[in-house]
């Protein structure tokens, strides 16, 4: 099937990059408490609640 420009091309290649400490450490800083955000709120919890629902009967 030919691509059209509503089907763009999926790349599909994998590169290993490093990345330095002080980069992982500063988006785990933002990164942490925004996800603490999601679970404290009744979203979170709701889907959280499902998942350990879907996690207990896979068992």
């Amino acid at each position: 099937m030919p691509l059209t420009k509503e089907q763009p091309e999926i790349r599909t290649e994998t590169y290993q990059i490093e990345l330095p400490q002080a980069i992982i450490e500063t988006f785990a800083r933002f990164l942490v408490p925004e996800i603490r955000k999601y679970y404290d709120s009744e979203q979170g919890q709701r889907e959280f609640t499902e998942w350990q629902d879907a996690q207990s009967k896979t068992k």
